[in-house]
């Protein structure tokens, strides 16, 4: 007997309502990082070389500290599979702390724009690294606060064997655990490709 293929409204339909938010959240954040990225392109990015730009350090290690934390949070399905509550919450701690390490730098590199002269009232160019990159952080900060709850409420299931057990047997949770992975790897990737086009375009 032949199986019926799923068609992609089908498969739409069967997603947990979680699901089809955060997809739809993750649509509608890179359609704003498009046209924001398309509107700076558009500017006199050429300006900005004029008075001396340079790529900040701390947007440079930033991005670093932003690709480590992308293979920390990949270990927490991984260690879910595994029954491991231990090393489940060490990933998420080490991916929540590299978060807040990642936004500081971020703040500092702003700190380093300014003592270029590029601040958010200059150049239309200037102001967009703000812009996007702040947008950036906000949309991240969001994916950091849910990762605060999830290891809270880690911290005190571990003292608990039996909600210990339930929780690594739990498909709710496994999903959970795929939506904080699945949205924090789609910020890193947004970072990315921002990261690279200001490195091509100046």
């Amino acid at each position: 007997m032949e199986k019926t293929k799923t068609t992609w409204f089908q498969k739409i339909e069967r997603m947990h309502p979680y699901q089809t938010l955060m997809y739809l959240g993750m649509f509608g954040s890179g359609l704003i990082f498009l046209f924001l990225t398309v509107a700076f392109l558009a500017t006199e990015t050429g300006n900005l070389e004029g008075i001396g730009f340079k790529m900040p350090k701390s947007f440079i290690i930033s991005t670093l500290v932003i690709l480590i934390s992308g293979y920390t949070v990949s270990k927490m399905l991984l260690h879910f599979k595994e029954e491991s509550l231990n090393k489940l919450k060490n990933s998420l701690l080490s991916t929540f702390l590299l978060g807040i390490l990642f936004t500081l730098l971020q703040f500092w590199g702003w700190r380093e724009l300014g003592m270029m002269g590029i601040d958010f009232r200059g150049l239309p160019s200037g102001s967009f690294l703000y812009v996007l990159s702040g947008i950036h952080i906000f949309h991240l900060i969001g994916a950091m606060v849910f990762g605060l709850i999830l290891l809270i409420r880690y911290s005190r299931t571990e003292k608990d064997d039996i909600q210990h057990l339930i929780l690594l047997t739990n498909p709710y949770e496994r999903m959970r655990i795929s939506l904080f992975t699945t949205y924090w790897h789609f910020m890193d990737l947004i970072w990315l490709l921002l990261f690279l086009i200001f490195v091509l375009t100046f």
